[in-house]
């Protein structure tokens, strides 16, 4: 079972590396569940896809409320008879030093990038153990590979990720659910994550860093192509992705 046909629900779908990813693997016969806040944002995409001949559907979806993201899970079997890929891609990088002490930035940071991410699992893992199958995909950072002054909260979230989706896929494999996870590290990418940050001398040198190096989201949404792509026997676990010219 390749791309064509299986359901993916993508969470962070109102822009960036989740909008790029939702329109290229609908473009690939998949069936896209988009979750996000932004409805009308979604209901775009949406149209833009089924306009082109693919197939999509969409669910407001708050990470941060578990409720939230059973109902999302719920809607897309519904509509599809099934769920085969879950791509945790929503997040936000409110960056500063510590000594700020922007401690509600830190929580909301928490709750997104970590929670989040807590809750689509804990919503689709039912469903992937009954069919014995499925797949998780997670947006970490390079910031989840490597320290950097004004990353600390959302590298810690990042790097937490790791962990998460390593032992994940050894449950899975020690439980025989052969289910499926990869990590995704983003370094430079066109995305809405600078617009989170509200330090202003943190923000002055990330715009500094994204103006020269960034890419196209597309080039990640490729990776998660790939890792979908793969036979069921096969799990790739890992991947850095980012601009060439930039050093990381």
């Amino acid at each position: 079972m390749t791309i064509a046909d299986k359901t993916v629900l993508i969470t962070g779908a109102s822009s960036g590396i989740g909008e790029a990813t939702a329109r290229l693997l609908a473009g690939k016969g998949a069936n896209v569940v988009l979750g996000a806040r932004r409805a009308d944002r979604l209901e775009k995409i949406v149209k833009g896809i089924t306009e082109a001949g693919g197939r999509a559907e969409s669910k407001v979806l708050d990470v941060t409320k578990r409720q939230s993201n059973e109902d999302f899970v719920s809607f897309a079997k519904d509509r599809f008879g099934q769920v085969d890929v879950m791509f945790l891609n929503a997040g936000l990088m409110p960056n500063s030093p510590l000594s700020a002490l922007h401690v509600d930035e830190w929580e909301r940071t928490v709750d997104v990038n970590l929670n989040g991410v807590l809750y689509g699992i804990a919503a689709a893992l039912p469903e992937f153990v009954e069919q014995r199958r499925g797949q998780f995909i997670a947006t970490s950072s390079v910031a989840g590979l490597k320290a950097y002054p004004g990353g600390a909260v959302y590298g810690a979230t990042k790097w937490a990720l790791r962990d998460l989706m390593e032992v994940l896929r050894m449950e899975s494999a020690q439980e025989g659910t052969h289910i499926r996870t990869a990590t995704i590290y983003p370094a430079a990418i066109q995305t809405e994550l600078l617009d989170t940050i509200s330090d202003e001398r943190t923000l002055e040198d990330m715009n500094q860093t994204y103006d020269r190096y960034q890419i196209s989201p597309e080039r990640v949404a490729r990776v998660v192509s790939f890792a979908i792509d793969q036979p069921e026997d096969t799990d790739v676990a890992e991947f850095t992705v980012g601009p060439t010219i930039q050093p990381w």
